[in-house]
């Protein structure tokens, strides 16, 4: 039997947890090691439990999407990514991190916002689960916000939609978040149209 299309989604399973270790204790995120009951056996499991994200894809009235730009280590890039950050504050909403984020790392504010896509980033891996917000009615914030370490040399661009669309499906931008932010944007766009 076929499911519905409403009927298609991810399904919370939680087998017992027979031990768990902290591996690492990071500067922003940990390192865990789960022993888990699973079907007839045990499984061990290393992940990185994450505080979770969100990500905004701020679109300006020309269907112009902010781009920010930096270093990023593990990576060994510069790559192009939408603003984005933790959260990392005790009891933060996402939206208020998103709307936090969007003033710290690019000096905007937006008038309207709406939910866009979540996503687990990595799920064999961490944790993490980002939420992408859509942003418009943009304009500069009433302050500059103070910028260290990778964020001190961020290189912002407003660029078409379109172009961000087909850099993404050409493979010359490859951030993960930054693909299925711009992806669901230029559909959400189509569906309302």
């Amino acid at each position: 039997m076929t499911e519905s299309v409403e009927d298609l989604r991810d399904e919370p399973f939680e087998p017992e947890v027979l031990q768990s270790d902290l591996v690492y204790k990071g500067y922003v995120w940990d390192v865990r090691s789960d022993r888990v009951r699973y079907g007839d056996g045990e499984i061990v499991r290393e992940y990185v439990a994450h505080t979770g994200a969100v990500a905004i894809v701020a679109l300006d009235d020309q269907e112009r999407v902010l781009l920010i730009q930096q270093y990023r280590h593990p990576i060994r890039h510069r790559d192009w990514e939408l603003p984005a950050g933790l959260l990392d504050i005790e009891g933060e909403e996402p939206l208020v991190a998103a709307q936090r984020e969007l003033a710290e790392e690019a000096d905007l504010v937006a008038a309207h916002w709406e939910p866009l896509v979540a996503s687990w980033t990595t799920p064999g891996g961490n944790d993490e689960l980002i939420r992408i917000f859509l942003a418009t009615g943009v304009e500069p914030a009433t302050a500059a916000h103070h910028r260290e370490d990778e964020e001190a040399d961020i290189r912002v661009e407003w660029v078409p939609l379109a172009d961000a669309v087909a850099a993404v499906l050409d493979g010359r931008m490859q951030n993960g978040v930054l693909s299925i932010g711009v992806l669901a944007t230029a559909q959400r766009l189509r569906d309302r149209s």
